[in-house]
């Protein structure tokens, strides 16, 4: 598999978890897959696998031209489910954000930190936003510990990440230290409704849904760092999803499976 089809779409927050929305991102997304009605998968992992995320993701998707699924490994013990094969049928892999500390621990007690390499050195589409961006990342900057704190990530991309570079300016200042420090390598700092498209460890389109959003390339410099802004495509609109009722969210999730591949289910929370 070429470079240039192992692909990541790392969103510095927003998404269909964020009130109202960023429809143009979820669309983005599909649009990456290169395929008609292309399987995407959520993984709620780092906010403890909650209903409302999983909820609100159905909402964004269901009426989209793809075939959306969600992984609980919250819920294995009462939906067993095989991890590995469940998301190597994916055409993208979705994370949610939460705590990227724990998002990572959880999944390298499942053996998930492989599977997913495999999947994206398999060409399956890797995004998310908040945690589910930094973690693709070699560093991130995370608030699991209280105050901000940079941490290491999954590695696939060789670039540190930092996320909600509008709306938590916290986070801006341990960033920028961790970076003159060199505790992490110079990265990427983004905005809420941002999104970066990776092709390989290149970052090859910055796209935004929102006006005003940015998006900074943040490296050493004398006396500091510097941050160097990126060229920014603003998405078309794309008209909100209707939400579903939590009614029509559980008849969706029981009707659902992966289709031409016997036994293979939705393996959902609260069942």
């Amino acid at each position: 598999m070429s470079g240039e089809r192992r692909r990541i779409f790392a969103m510095g927050g927003g998404g269909f978890a964020a009130p109202p929305g960023d429809p143009a991102l979820d669309a983005y997304v599909l649009d990456i897959a290169e395929r008609p009605n292309p399987r995407i998968c959520l993984l709620p992992t780092a906010s403890g696998d909650p209903e409302e995320q999983i909820r609100r993701f159905y909402a964004a998707y269901h009426q989209l031209p793809c075939e959306p699924t969600h992984l609980s490994l919250f819920r294995l013990g009462t939906k067993p489910v095989d991890v590995r094969t469940l998301l190597l049928a994916q055409d993208v892999i979705y994370v949610g954000g939460g705590s990227l500390l724990n998002l990572l621990a959880i999944w390298r007690a499942h053996g998930l930190d492989s599977v997913l390499r495999e999947a994206w050195e398999r060409g399956v589409v890797l995004s998310g936003f908040s945690a589910g961006s930094m973690c693709w990342f070699k560093a991130g900057v995370t608030t699991s510990f209280g105050l901000p704190r940079s941490v290491p990530g999954l590695g696939l991309l060789p670039a540190s990440n930092s996320v909600h570079y509008d709306s938590e300016p916290e986070r801006r200042a341990c960033y920028h230290e961790a970076v003159r420090t060199e505790a992490v390598p110079p990265g990427y700092a983004v905005a809420d409704g941002v999104g970066l498209l990776f092709a390989g460890g290149d970052m090859v389109e910055a796209v935004t849904a929102r006006s005003g959003g940015h998006a900074f390339w943040v490296e050493e410099a004398p006396g500091g760092v510097e941050e160097i802004p990126l060229a920014l495509t603003r998405l078309r609109p794309v008209e909100p999803a209707t939400p579903l009722s939590i009614a029509e969210f559980r008849e969706a999730r029981a009707r659902r499976t992966l289709p031409n591949r016997p036994g293979l289910r939705s393996a959902g929370v609260g069942d």
